[in-house]
């Protein structure tokens, strides 16, 4: 048996990269990005919900927390050069 010496992340570490996932999201200016990066948080977690090896659960929070660390970046990248125009889904029809 070997032992990492690394403690599997706890429901409340998963469910925090949960919540961090989804609020680097809710900050992409463009519509298509933020709804894709939503949809591949709910879809990526759903694939994972059934892991119950304390090894293969430590590897898809690691992953979890590098794709954090890539949206923020990409986040952060994207509001600096992002266009000003709204896409067609955020467009306030009401008025017309």
């Amino acid at each position: 048996m070997v032992c990492s010496g690394v403690a599997a992340p706890t429901r409340t570490d998963i469910l925090g990269l949960y919540r961090s996932l989804l609020r680097v999201a809710r900050e992409f200016p463009d519509y298509n990005i933020r709804e894709y990066t939503k949809r591949r948080t709910i879809d990526g977690f759903r694939e994972n919900k059934d892991l119950t090896d304390s090894e293969s659960i430590s590897s898809a929070y690691r992953e979890g927390k590098s794709q954090l660390a890539v949206a923020k970046r990409q986040s952060l990248v994207y509001s600096l050069y992002a266009p000003n125009v709204k896409s067609v889904m955020e467009l306030d029809t009401t008025s017309i």
